[in-house]
C-alpha cells in the first residue's frame, strides 16, 4: 500500500489505470480529460459513447465513477469519474469529491488493478479549491488504502504549484 505525488504529464505514465476528471456525458472536454481523450485515441470517444445514459447526457454522475481500456495510453485502462462543480463548499462538494475517489478506488479493486494514478480533480473548470481537493484526495485515498493494502496510489501533478499542494495535504500542514 503506497501513496506518492509525481508531476507529470498524466498521459504518459504506465499504470494499470489513470484517472479521468471527466464530465457527466464522458465525450471529451478541455484540461486532462481533453488530454487523456486525445492521447487514447478516437476508441476511447467510442467506448464512452457506447456507455448506457443514466440521465439525458449522463453516463456517469457526479461523484460516481466508471471504467474504459485505455487504448493508445500507456495505462491499461481509464477510470472516468466526475468531480463536483465548486459552488463555495455548500453544495455537498467535499463528500462528492471523496467519493470520486472512493468509487475509482473500489472499481479498481473490483478489476484486479494495483496502480492508479489520479489527477487533481475538479481543481481546473470545475473550480475546486486546490488545498481544500488535495486534502479531500488524500483522506480519501488514505481511507480506501485501509481496505484495499494492495493498491498503490499516484496523485499526479500537472505542475510544480499543484506538486506543493499534494505535499502538503500528504504531510497533513
Amino acid at each position: 500500500m503506497t501513496l506518492r505525488k509525481i508531476v507529470a504529464d498524466i498521459t504518459t505514465l504506465t499504470a494499470d489505470a489513470i484517472v479521468n476528471a471527466a464530465n457527466p456525458g464522458l465525450l471529451g472536454g478541455g484540461g486532462v480529460d481533453g488530454a487523456i481523450h486525445r492521447a487514447a485515441g478516437p476508441a476511447l470517444l467510442a467506448a464512452c459513447r457506447a456507455l448506457p445514459e443514466v440521465a439525458p447526457g449522463v453516463r456517469c454522475p457526479t461523484g460516481q465513477a466508471v471504467i474504459t481500456p485505455g487504448f493508445r495510453l500507456p495505462a491499461r485502462h481509464v477510470i472516468h469519474t466526475v468531480g463536483p462543480i465548486w459552488r463555495g463548499g455548500r453544495a455537498g462538494e467535499p463528500e462528492l469529491l471523496g467519493q470520486c475517489y472512493r468509487h475509482s478506488l473500489q472499481l479498481a479493486h473490483a478489476h484486479g488493478l494495483r496502480t492508479v494514478v489520479f489527477p487533481a480533480i475538479s481543481c481546473g473548470v470545475y473550480g475546486y479549491p486546490a488545498e481544500a481537493a488535495a486534502t479531500v484526495a488524500v483522506r480519501g485515498v488514505r481511507a480506501m488504502l485501509i481496505e484495499h493494502a494492495e493498491l498503490d496510489v499516484v496523485l499526479c501533478a500537472h505542475d510544480a504549484a499543484m506538486d506543493e499542494v499534494f505535499a502538503r495535504a500528504l504531510s497533513g500542514a
